[in-house]
């Protein structure tokens, strides 16, 4: 992503514009940009004015407060590729998200993070004495640099490990299919859980 905010201009723009890629129909108001994107709301209105400016997004009417984005915006399929397609989050950068929330045994990735869109979630998290509210942090956060919400899974070891040997569909669904495995402990990593 540090290249791209050098590029671009800043995060603040790369957040936003990949918000808007990832939502393509979807309207939403400054407020809606400022929550979603985590960025301070004069730059958000500094941003949507200038991304307004070049035909980036534009507004369905001139009464409406929602913003979206242009389809007939001429670049619209390279900056999908640029700031969509391309890995723009490294593995230490979504791990850091979850250094302080417990006792962390597998991170799996998958879906928007490794442009599957196929898949039922994109994010798997297995440990112990995990505190709720600091996992929902860590994907607020990852969701505001992605620009899109993402659908997560978190189970206690004992839990996983039940429901992984019962076959459950959910487990199954996860490591059976296109996925990549961020952490993984020697405790899970008998069970061949990276293989997909």
């Amino acid at each position: 992503m540090e290249i791209l905010e050098k590029i671009l201009g800043n995060s603040a723009r790369v957040k936003i514009m990949r918000l808007f890629l990832l939502n393509r129909g979807k309207g939403f108001k400054s407020s809606d940009v400022v929550k979603r994107s985590r960025v301070n709301s004069s730059i958000v209105r500094k941003e949507l004015h200038l991304l307004a400016s070049v035909n980036f997004i534009k507004k369905r009417s001139a009464a409406s407060q929602e913003w979206y984005f242009n389809p007939s915006f001429k670049y619209g399929g390279e900056f999908e590729d640029l700031l969509v397609r391309s890995d723009s989050l490294n593995k230490e950068k979504i791990l850091d998200n979850f250094k302080k929330v417990g006792r962390v045994k597998l991170v799996i990735i998958s879906g928007v993070f490794i442009k599957n869109h196929d898949s039922r979630v994109d994010l798997l998290i297995v440990g112990d004495k995990m505190k709720k509210s600091k996992i929902e942090e860590g994907i607020r956060r990852l969701e505001a640099e992605i620009g899109a919400e993402l659908v997560y899974a978190v189970f206690e070891t004992k839990e996983f490990l039940y429901r992984l040997n019962m076959y459950d569909k959910l487990v199954r669904d996860i490591i059976d299919y296109p996925h990549e495995v961020l952490l993984e402990t020697k405790e899970l990593s008998t069970m061949s859980i990276g293989k997909p």
